[in-house]
């Protein structure tokens, strides 16, 4: 392959490959910063609300397993903290820009020939359409057990794939990303 296809077509892969990537998942978190975390040893489960109830159960075990592995322990009711969980689906617009050809120009010798500038070539037409993405968000709420105060928030936004074990694995990783510096430190 000449140096001047190389070029085009290394450009059109790699412009490609960006579009079809999704933007990264958001995970943050907050807290009562006047609190001291390690107070807390055990948590009680309140209601997990979600539009798929298969998701209940899997949102529940991602969360246990990041508590426990902090030293945290499942009490069926009364703990020092009880969690809520609220998870959602909704569609979110996203811009979409597909170039049909790049023009003559790109490519043989040396630098961007005929790029821009009014010189010979350029990018060819371009579409841009809108989207409908299916975004998912979790909140996770922990209050305290005995003054029924909110201590702790994380939450996470993600695009929801049509692969269901994608789905399954990119939540248990948003969610120990979630707890990674669970519990907090007291800043007192």
């Amino acid at each position: 392959m000449t140096k001047t296809l190389k070029t085009p077509l290394i450009l059109t892969l790699a412009i490609a490959g960006f579009g079809g990537a999704g933007r990264a998942d958001t995970v943050k978190s907050d807290y009562n910063h006047q609190l001291d975390f390690a107070q807390f040893r055990t948590y009680s489960w309140g209601p997990v609300k979600t539009a798929d109830p298969l998701w209940v159960d899997r949102i529940k075990q991602d969360i246990d397993q990041a508590l426990q592995s902090k030293g945290w322990q499942l009490v069926p009711i009364g703990g020092d903290t009880t969690i809520f969980a609220t998870s959602q689906v909704h569609d979110q617009q996203e811009l979409q820009t597909n170039y049909d050809s790049f023009g003559p120009g790109w490519g043989g010798g040396w630098g961007w020939r005929g790029f821009g500038w009014g010189a010979a070539g350029g990018f060819g037409e371009a579409t841009t359409t809108t989207v409908n993405q299916p975004v998912a968000d979790l909140v996770i709420d922990i209050f305290h057990g005995g003054t029924k105060e909110l201590i702790w928030r994380g939450m996470v936004e993600r695009d929801v794939s049509n692969k269901s074990e994608k789905n399954i694995k990119d939540i248990e990783k948003d969610i120990d990303k979630l707890f990674k510096d669970f519990p907090p430190k007291s800043k007192k």
